[in-house]
């Protein structure tokens, strides 16, 4: 009876040590965040590179270090990627305010629609076209048509996805997510766009928030409103796109000919929980700051998304060090092929919602 307690023991003690690692890494992922813009001032780069950035790559650091020491499977227990990230997104929906989505941006609520409902089902098309495994083809399809990492995240709950592919399309989408920052702002200019339209573009194309603001930033005040408004939107179809991924692997992918068909309690157990968490935080958040002044509402939201990009920072962290280079060698170069393309048509069709729904639009 001792050796099993004296191994459980040394298990907790490498699992509190691998917490710790996550803790300062990520420490020093909001110390550079922070500071490389302050060290480089003027620089558009070093504004414009986000906390995602600086933690995955300080996570693959560590992931090296670890791996050369033979440490890292030891400290694994402590790699907390879903619990951290999972917090994330329930904070973020105390950002995102329902009544202003329905009242002042009913085009962006069809554009999302729309945008979604498209480059989603191109990207799980051509992924199956090119033989891709139907969890990866769920996630970069996510990823890719919604809000990426954080839709990715959904996803792989959803349908069970392995850890490597979420890694894998955490990495595609920040690879992509970066050169927009400042591809988008210089073409929204060289063809044109008014603001309004510019923002809508932007929001609906980028696949993360933070590029997002930071590319609507570059634009100017008026394409951040809207771009906001519209990725917010996006962001708020996550739960029903996870509904229908859960429904869908249940009874199509995963399902055995010989087997019964699964019930309620069944979907219910592959649903991603954090989901409604997601959903009431919003739900309490915007009838909250109806009671509040506007000045002591963005006080409290303040602190909760900065909370919130505390535990993005620690997933983010969390992600690099889990990440296996063989993976990358397993999913080869399929689905780099696929996100592009499909990055190439979220970038068309949003264009084309965006002056179809926008062009008149106002945000006030």
């Amino acid at each position: 009876m001792t050796a099993p307690a004296s191994t459980g023991t040394r298990t907790w003690q490498w699992g509190a040590l691998g917490v710790l690692v996550v803790l300062l890494l990520g420490a020093a992922t909001r110390f550079l965040e922070k500071g490389v813009p302050a060290w480089f001032e003027g620089s558009a780069l070093a504004k414009a590179i986000e906390f995602p950035i600086y933690a995955i790559a300080l996570g693959l650091l560590g992931n090296a270090v670890l791996t050369a020491a033979g440490l890292r499977d030891r400290l694994a227990d402590g790699f907390r990627t879903e619990f951290f990230i999972k917090t994330g997104l329930v904070l973020l929906g105390a950002s995102i305010n329902l009544k202003v989505i329905v009242t002042a941006a009913g085009p962006a609520i069809i554009q999302g629609v729309v945008l979604i409902s498209t480059v989603f089902l191109f990207t799980w098309w051509l992924g199956g076209r090119l033989g891709l495994d139907d969890k990866l083809r769920a996630l970069l399809s996510a990823a890719v048509s919604i809000c990426g990492v954080s839709a990715a995240i959904a996803a792989a709950g959803a349908v069970q996805a392995r850890r490597e592919q979420l890694a894998y399309s955490a990495s595609l989408v920040i690879a992509f997510a970066l050169p927009s920052i400042f591809i988008l702002p210089a073409l929204a200019s060289l063809l044109g766009l008014s603001p309004q339209v510019a923002g809508a573009w932007i929001g609906g194309n980028i696949d993360t928030t933070a590029a997002v603001t930071a590319a609507g930033t570059i634009v100017g005040e008026n394409a951040l409103a809207i771009a906001t408004i519209v990725k917010v939107t996006q962001n708020a179809l996550i739960g029903i796109v996870t509904i229908a991924l859960t429904a869908w692997f249940a009874f199509r992918i995963e399902r055995r000919p010989d087997a019964p068909r699964p019930g309620p309690a069944e979907l219910w157990r592959r649903f991603p929980k954090f989901v409604l968490g997601f959903v009431a935080a919003s739900v309490i958040a915007t009838w909250w700051l109806t009671t509040v002044s506007a000045d002591h509402g963005k006080q409290v939201i303040g602190v909760a998304n900065d909370l919130r990009t505390w535990f993005l920072i620690l997933a983010f962290v969390s992600i690099g060090l889990e990440f296996r280079v063989s993976s990358l060698r397993e999913a080869g170069w399929r689905p780099v092929s696929v996100f592009a393309a499909a990055t190439v048509v979220n970038v068309v069709v949003a264009l084309a919602l965006a002056l179809l729904l926008f062009s008149d639009f106002t945000a006030d």
